[in-house]
């Protein structure tokens, strides 16, 4: 699977496309009041993938197990320093709302933390390079 990400950005504008393999998704996201850049940071973007991973993860395999589950709220939260200072203390909590024993959904918590792909992206670390 390929997945890339596209903004185009200049004054009043913010464009923004995602691709995996040959889906594409145009997503909204206003310019800063300026007119310049956008209006949501890189690290608030990095939370949101975080818990946009483990949520449609959970579900996948809730479905997987015959779980059903009919709700589910992850909250993410980190720290930045200044200017070019990697974020740290990246914690997040999950609360799941499903007819089921709780040790069955503590379980398929644990699980889900272990194979959540961008977790497991962060966890081990990446090399991000510049292609010109």
């Amino acid at each position: 699977m390929e997945i890339s990400a596209t903004i185009k950005s200049s004054f009043g504008s913010h464009e923004i496309a995602v691709h995996t393999n040959e889906s594409v998704k145009e997503m909204h996201i206003s310019p800063k009041p300026d007119g310049f850049g956008s209006s949501i940071n890189g690290g608030e973007l990095l939370l949101l993938s975080l818990a946009t991973c483990f949520c449609n993860d959970i579900y996948r395999e809730a479905q997987k197990r015959n779980l059903t589950l009919s709700g589910v709220e992850v909250v993410v939260k980190g720290g930045f320093g200044g200017e070019g200072e990697p974020g740290s203390d990246f914690t997040y909590t999950v609360n799941v709302t499903a007819d089921a024993p709780k040790a069955a959904i503590d379980e398929l918590i644990r699980y889900t933390d272990n194979i959540a792909e961008i977790h497991n992206t962060l966890r081990q670390g990446l090399a991000i390079t510049l292609v010109r």
